[in-house]
């Protein structure tokens, strides 16, 4: 079984190339990655162990699990202080980036004593610049993802029952996305970051604070995970914000859509138009060369025309942007933030979720997944954005 999936073959080629020519501007010799998600770019597969990438475009994958993998590049190591021994004969290098925004303390001191006498520097933004633009390869991984996510969200008027309770929603909502193909796994950015297939919050629930760097909130079921449903039974008058998982080949399309039981207070109605309006505003506006920052300026000068900024982004806790770069995880670049100095680029592919929380009735507004194009946004997620009665 070769390492690079054959259908990835000329991508992973031109991923390397992008990686290699990124390493050369910054002037660093090579990168040494380990972390899942990374090798999964540089390989088209997950594997335990690293990938050496130089900045003249070669390729070393250490591969210690699965055994089977074979190419001309592969070599297997127990443990990272191999790698020396097979890079004897290679030209020596004076500056190797590490992921010191990834590994453990006792990871990198590990691999320090692989390049010795070599400058160690970050590699993390190295790679997170290069997975930021996505290549037609990718966005029409992000498509089909796209296109399975709507399908099962189409479902979930149809599964609710009278007298259910916000897991009981969510955990047939599983059900639907599993069929569908999800495969489960919610990969997210960010030590700082943990959920199980996403975020359901209904009424009250959604004005609950917490400790994760998430748009919305929710006290979660225990508080070795408190986030998303708590057991809330959805009643007349409530808004069910449905935010879950769109991983269906290795990519994440990132969607949100509101439902309802009976009617909703006219503030949270107009809140979740207002949500949709600022996104047909940023979609035009999003081109490339346009600062990240500026469309969370014109998001929030939106908000406070309407007067609605005591409900944006959260009630008792707010969150501090409003969108952020999706592809093989949740949360890469760009970040849409009042401090962001990131510039849009075409192929940056970013979930804009501009939401509000309304006391009593929970939490309204959409989210979308888009592609960055030189006329603005492309939109992923084609879903109805209207508020969806559960009957």
């Amino acid at each position: 079984m070769n390492i690079i999936p054959q259908a990835c073959n000329a991508e992973v080629a031109a991923r390397i190339e992008r990686i290699a020519g990124e390493l050369r501007a910054r002037g660093i010799d090579a990168i040494l990655l380990s972390s899942f998600a990374n090798l999964y770019y540089v390989s088209g597969r997950v594997y335990c162990g690293y990938a050496y990438v130089t900045a003249v475009g070669n390729v070393t994958y250490f591969v210690k699990r699965p055994v089977g993998l074979e190419g001309e590049n592969v070599a297997y190591i127990r443990k990272p202080e191999q790698i020396a021994d097979f890079m004897a004969d290679a030209p020596k290098v004076q500056t190797v980036a590490l992921e010191l925004g990834l590994a453990s303390y006792n990871a990198i001191e590990r691999l320090k004593n692989v390049f010795v006498g070599a400058d160690i520097v970050d590699g993390t933004p190295v790679i997170n610049k290069v997975r930021s633009v996505k290549s037609e390869f990718e966005i029409n991984k992000l498509k089909e993802c796209g296109v399975h996510h709507v399908t099962a969200y189409h479902n979930i008027p149809k599964i609710y029952r009278k007298g259910m309770t916000d897991i009981e929603l969510q955990i047939e909502i599983e059900r639907v996305l599993r069929n569908e193909g999800c495969l489960g796994q919610f990969r997210i950015a960010g030590d700082t970051m943990e959920l199980f297939m996403g975020n359901l919050l209904c009424g009250v629930n959604a004005e609950m604070p917490s400790p994760y760097d998430f748009a919305m909130g929710g006290a979660g079921l225990d508080d070795s995970l408190p986030v998303g449903c708590n057991g809330s039974l959805i009643k007349q008058g409530n808004a069910v914000m449905v935010d879950m998982c769109g991983n269906f080949n290795g990519y994440m399309t990132d969607m949100t859509r509101v439902y309802r039981v009976g009617s909703i207070s006219p503030l949270a109605q107009r809140a979740h138009q207002l949500s949709i309006d600022i996104h047909h505003r940023l979609a035009s506006m999003a081109v490339p060369g346009v600062e990240a920052k500026a469309l969370y300026e014109e998001a929030m000068k939106m908000v406070k025309e309407a007067g609605l900024e005591e409900y944006f982004m959260g009630l008792k806790q707010k969150a501090g942007f409003i969108g952020h770069g999706v592809g093989i995880e949740v949360n890469e670049m760009p970040v849409i933030a009042p401090r962001s100095r990131d510039i849009l680029e075409a192929g940056n592919v970013i979930a804009l979720e501009p939401k509000f929380v309304i006391p009593s009735v929970g939490a309204v507004g959409i989210e979308n997944t888009y592609v960055v194009r030189d006329n603005g946004l492309e939109c992923l997620t084609n879903a109805p954005e209207e508020i969806a009665e559960l009957y």
